[in-house]
């Protein structure tokens, strides 16, 4: 049995705050923004929010390049709007989550630019620097953002230094004590202002085996992919075991991690009882059908039954070891309605029924903004409309393989990123209501149709779905049985069916879905007391055989 936590009867929500609302009008939404729609999260049932980053930050990465982790980013607003909005959230009971981000930080810290004046010195000691003679880089890792991940310190011919992500985000070495002391005096001052936690972004990075291995090119660039840094590396978990009883154990901190990682004691070690986080997140969904290759590959829709394998197999594996957290999109990932419904069938009922079986899953739900409103993916029709550094990269790597632009374009736009950066959809005014300026990544153009002003006070909206499905985990009579009861797999051989039971101490719940445009009937496993939700309006039932309508989703009360 799990011990019980505060955080696991919650429902979290991410904001990504360029994007949520702008009070200013300068096209980017700001910490006043979240404030000003605290009530309406709350009304939505969310308890903890997790705000991507709002730090001091160049942004060539959006944020995730921090320059000073102790202030508020001017685009944002200031340490004093913080401190406000840590209050209001606090007054409605809920709770904030930033995001962690020490894998690395921006070349605009005062860190590097130390680093850069002597890289001998005790803040080059911060990073990965090394001497380079007759231009042979020390190892031929490719970035996650394309080239090689050694970029020349500046004001140094022979010397160049690792950055795993973008280059203007250099590595942090986590293998120097006082750089892990800085880390730590860091996050524990934020928590003791009162955040309940962090998200932690990319951490599997901050261990590294030996710089100077090389592995087989796997592309005509002669690189390999990082994969094979994350595969070889080995002692993450003596830094992750310190990070939380420096920091996060002194304040019983809300933790979820953000692991890649192919390890067979993953759960155990991150999520189990003395597990370095509270909660990691389950991308088993997100990386299926990927290809290393490249996103041009890779497979644009997963559903139906592929869907369902990736849930069950992450449950199965999960068992009784912790509390995963489940997501249908994030702000790296597209949005959630266009990657697991097929092309042509995403309607309200089809939305409905995607958050029904995910919601329902044992683990802690995030919802992602605009996910609430069944937000869809972005029809870009040029690659100069597309903001997101990783999809320009892959739009390169499709033309390097002899895509023409158009066909680059086309195999690029179903993953990009911009989908789930698009501003919020708030109501049908000019710019969706989420700015009187001009926004600083073009918004959807669905908008008059999608958004929160039209779904907010109708009954039948996939906003009011979402309402449901949050108020019936914190409803005492079924609470236990959704938040910590056994997720059983039902009739899992049937073809785009996926249902399962929430099965609690007193109380049995089953999740019927049928996942695919054509009806479908299911045997009943027996009779039931009562219809919970069903997102069509009838349900048709003969003798113990009930009869799905395309995408219709029934939760049942055994």
């Amino acid at each position: 049995m799990l011990t019980k936590k505060w955080w696991h009867e919650k429902v979290a929500y991410q904001i990504y705050p360029k994007s949520f609302y702008d009070t200013n009008g300068d096209g980017i939404g700001d910490l006043g923004g979240v404030i000003s729609k605290l009530d309406y999260l709350k009304d939505l049932g969310v308890d903890i929010i997790w705000l991507s980053p709002i730090y001091c930050s160049p942004l060539a990465d959006q944020g995730y390049d921090i320059s000073d982790y102790y202030n508020i980013d001017p685009r944002f607003g200031t340490m004093e709007d913080m401190d406000k909005l840590l209050a209001e959230a606090k007054k409605r009971d809920m709770s904030i989550v930033m995001d962690l981000v020490v894998n690395h930080c921006s070349d605009e810290h005062e860190w590097f630019k130390k680093a850069c004046e002597d890289p001998d010195g005790p803040y080059g000691k911060f990073f990965y620097i090394e001497t380079v003679k007759d231009g042979k880089l020390p190892n031929n890792w490719r970035s996650y953002f394309g080239g090689p991940v050694w970029e020349k310190l500046p004001g140094h011919e022979d010397k160049y230094y690792l950055h795993v992500f973008h280059k203007k985000q250099p590595d942090l070495n986590w293998e120097n004590p006082a750089l892990r002391k800085e880390v730590y005096k860091m996050i524990n001052w934020w928590l003791d202002k009162g955040l309940a936690g962090f998200r932690i972004d990319a951490i599997m990075n901050i261990k590294k085996p030996d710089i100077h291995a090389c592995y087989p090119a796997d592309r005509e660039d002669g690189l390999c992919s990082i994969q094979n840094m994350l595969h070889d590396a080995k002692g993450i978990d003596e830094f992750l075991h310190e990070m939380r009883v420096e920091t996060f154990d002194k304040y019983n901190a809300f933790t979820v991690g953000e692991v890649f990682t192919d390890r067979p004691d993953a759960l155990k070690a991150f999520i189990g009882d003395d597990g370095h986080f509270s909660s990691m997140f389950d991308f088993s969904e997100t990386v299926c059908g990927k290809n290393d290759d490249g996103w041009y590959k890779s497979q644009p829709v997963v559903c139906g039954d592929e869907y369902k394998k990736c849930a069950f197999d992450e449950q199965r594996r999960l068992g009784d070891i912790g509390f995963i957290s489940n997501i249908i999109e994030n702000h790296d990932e597209p949005r959630g309605v266009s990657h697991y419904i097929a092309e042509g069938e995403v309607n309200d009922t089809s939305k409905k029924m995607l958050a029904a079986v995910n919601m329902m899953l044992r683990g802690l739900p995030f919802i992602y903004q605009g996910q609430e409103l069944g937000m869809t993916n972005v029809d870009f029709t040029s690659i100069d409309q597309i903001d997101d550094c990783s999809t320009l990269d892959e739009y390169q790597v499709a033309l390097d393989a002899g895509l023409s632009p158009e066909e680059a374009l086309r195999s690029v736009k179903p993953f990009s990123r911009d989908n789930a950066r698009t501003p919020f959809q708030w109501d049908d005014s000019a710019n969706a209501g989420f700015t009187t300026g001009t926004p600083w990544l073009s918004v959807n153009p669905n908008y008059k149709e999608i958004n929160a002003a039209d779904q907010v006070g109708r009954s039948d909206s996939v906003y009011a779905w979402y309402k449901q499905l949050t108020s019936l985990r914190k409803n005492p009579d079924y609470q236990e049985a959704v938040v910590y009861g056994e997720l059983i797999p039902y009739l899992e051989e049937q073809k785009n069916l996926m249902a399962y039971f929430r099965k609690g101490q007193e109380k049995t719940l089953l999740v019927a879905a049928n996942y695919q445009k054509q009806p479908q009937d299911m045997v009943l496993p027996s009779s039931y007391k009562k219809v919970l939700m069903n997102n069509c309006p009838a349900l048709n039932q003969k003798g113990d055989v009930l009869h799905l309508d395309g995408y219709q989703v029934v939760i049942l009360e055994l």
